[in-house]
């Protein structure tokens, strides 16, 4: 069975408690994203850091090894569909926190019209209404990747999706 494994934060609080542009523009992002809690943000910049880091220490390197790794990072995050074909590491050191929240399930699931509401959209994941390339996914912070995206759909056996068939056939007869 193995030792337990250490488990970590995977995120960093802010190192100052008390800044009123900090929790306005956090405060914002919890509104239009429909996040649960700050926590969530932090996670998502906890990602960008390690990105954006990644990306600073390959523009201080060079040879061969630097130029595989630069690849990797750029093909990971064209998976991601965080940056488009042909784009630097400058591109890379450009991307802001809302890139990374744009590419969560919750917020897809929205903008494709699964949901009305963005928060709708969070508790259709959470009860496994929500499937992706055929997977319940029922992590609303899901990073979807750029070939999953045409894939999101109401799961197979749920109520939502009869409804919605029933829905659109109405549509077409009236």
């Amino acid at each position: 069975m193995g030792d337990p494994r250490r488990i970590r934060k995977k995120y960093h609080t802010p190192s100052h408690p008390w800044q009123a542009d900090r929790i306005q523009e956090e405060k914002e992002l919890l509104k239009e994203y429909g996040l649960k809690n700050k926590r969530e943000i932090w996670k998502a910049l906890a990602i960008l850091r390690g990105i954006r880091g990644q990306a600073r220490e390959l523009l201080g390197k060079r040879g061969e090894h630097a130029a595989r790794q630069e690849e990797l990072l750029m093909a990971r995050l064209r998976r991601l569909n965080l940056l488009k074909e042909g784009a630097t590491l400058d591109d890379v050191l450009a991307l802001t926190v809302r890139d990374i929240l744009d590419r969560r399930l919750q917020t897809l699931v929205y903008r494709k019209g699964l949901a009305s509401t963005i928060k709708q959209a969070r508790q259709f994941i959470v009860h496994g209404h929500i499937t992706v390339a055929g997977r319940k996914v029922t992590a609303p912070s899901y990073l979807v990747r750029a070939e999953e995206e045409d894939a999101i759909a109401y799961a197979e056996n749920s109520p939502i999706r009869n409804l919605e068939i029933v829905r659109k056939q109405a549509e077409q007869e009236a």
